[in-house]
């Protein structure tokens, strides 16, 4: 009677009568006794055996007539039954049977036809249980007419047998359910944390796509400032001294911060961090001076026009994504029209929307810089994410425009003019 033999419980029922009765034993009730089983299967052997003798002592007592079997027979059958209970691990259905059956013969085997009915009842299907259940109510009622108790009524004998028989299988039937919820209850437990686990990966594969989005927008802008000024050593190696020493300080500089922009998202990607760490302070609204006269520095030419109402009222969020689409914009001027003037205008009021233009002019040479052709995606997502969008292309002018309108929240939003784009 043990949970892994309970496994048997899902086999699907069989069309016929004798396969549904000779079920094949499942895997599982070979499994070696454990400590638990070899107790429970003592215990089952000494019930059936008391149980027996008591059967033998109260069919012998206040009769006027013998109303039992032959003694012998009917002890030999009876501990022959009650050896037999050690197998109803591997065939309950047939040991059921086979002890129902010679119970019309013996009244000690009674003990041991009520543990392999149990059996029959916790590990098998309804159907079954109700055919072995059957078999051992028609034995009661052939053994009542054969060995009739003179002190009763012959319809009382049925009774006792039948509410016996129900007992035992209403017993069985309530352990398996016991034994099917508590299945029921560990793998729901097991599947809540495999989908907690799921979750924990799922959250984990998010913050890395965001932090390579960050990785891009980052390291395309400073590689790209490596390129433009080394490009500019390559072709005037005749420069000043002092020109190529700040080309240089400036190469020197951005591959500092590259490196230790690189290595803090490899710290972060790595899987055996031990700590959380927290994140360095990420660029606002507030620095994009600093990253037009970086660009400036590179030789670029940036005309930037600041409308913007209320500046410091920006949220964080807003700001960083602003910051970004000015950068990569920035990054993809640099790679494709490298000595076009840019123009960056930033405008914007609290409960409208915050707009972002890049724009220059179209040219046919570019920089030779490579680009992956993943930014301006990745800007169109991360605007999407925003709650606005954004949309880049030539112009009928002869310009290339990278536009962007991201929700700027605030309690000045006129009725009705939410989500308005322009």
């Amino acid at each position: 009677m043990t949970v892994m033999s309970g496994m048997a419980v899902s086999r699907p029922d069989h069309p016929s009568l004798l396969p549904a009765l000779l079920a094949a034993p499942d895997p599982t009730d070979r499994v070696p006794r454990s400590a638990r089983d070899w107790a429970v299967d003592i215990a089952c052997f000494i019930l059936a055996m008391s149980f027996g003798g008591l059967m033998l002592f109260v069919t012998s007592q206040g009769s006027p007539a013998p109303h039992h079997p032959p003694r012998l027979p009917d002890v030999l059958i009876g501990a022959l039954g009650c050896l037999a209970l050690w197998w109803r691990r591997r065939r309950p259905v047939e040991l059921g049977i086979a002890l129902g059956t010679v119970s019309v013969l013996s009244v000690s085997v009674a003990g041991a036809a009520c543990i392999a009915l149990f059996t029959v009842a916790v590990h098998r299907p309804f159907r079954t249980v109700a055919l072995v259940a059957l078999v051992h109510l028609v034995v009661n009622a052939l053994y009542t007419a054969v060995f009739p108790d003179p002190t009763q009524a012959y319809w009382a004998g049925l009774l006792w047998g039948a509410v016996v028989v129900a007992a035992v299988v209403a017993w069985g039937l309530f352990v398996r359910a016991r034994r099917q919820l508590i299945l029921s209850l560990r793998e729901r437990a097991l599947r809540a944390e495999a989908e907690q686990q799921l979750r924990v990966t799922q959250a984990r594969h998010q913050e890395r796509a965001r932090i390579a989005r960050e990785m891009h927008d980052v390291l395309a802008h400073r590689i790209s400032l490596l390129s433009v000024h080394a490009g500019a050593l390559e072709f005037r190696p005749d420069a000043p001294p002092t020109e190529i020493a700040k080309a240089a300080g400036v190469i020197r500089a951005s591959a500092h911060q590259a490196l230790q922009d690189l290595r803090e998202v490899i710290g972060v990607l790595r899987e055996d961090t031990a700590e959380e760490t927290p994140e360095r302070p990420q660029p606002n609204l507030g620095d994009l001076p600093t990253l037009i006269d970086e660009s400036r520095r590179a030789g670029m030419t940036v005309v930037y026009e600041n409308r913007l109402h209320d500046g410091d009222a920006i949220p964080t969020a807003l700001g960083r994504s602003a910051y970004r689409t000015v950068q990569e914009a920035l990054t993809n001027a640099r790679k494709h029209a490298p000595d076009a003037t840019v123009t960056v205008v930033v405008g914007g009021t609290a409960g409208t929307d915050l707009t972002i233009e890049v724009r220059n002019p179209l040219v046919a040479t570019a920089s030779g810089i490579p680009g992956s052709g993943t930014g301006l995606i990745g800007l169109a997502e991360r605007a999407l994410l925003s709650g606005g969008r954004l949309e880049h292309g030539p112009t009928p002018d002869g310009e290339f425009r990278v536009r962007a309108w991201l929700p700027w929240p605030g309690e000045t939003t006129p009725a009705g003019a939410a989500g308005v784009r322009p």
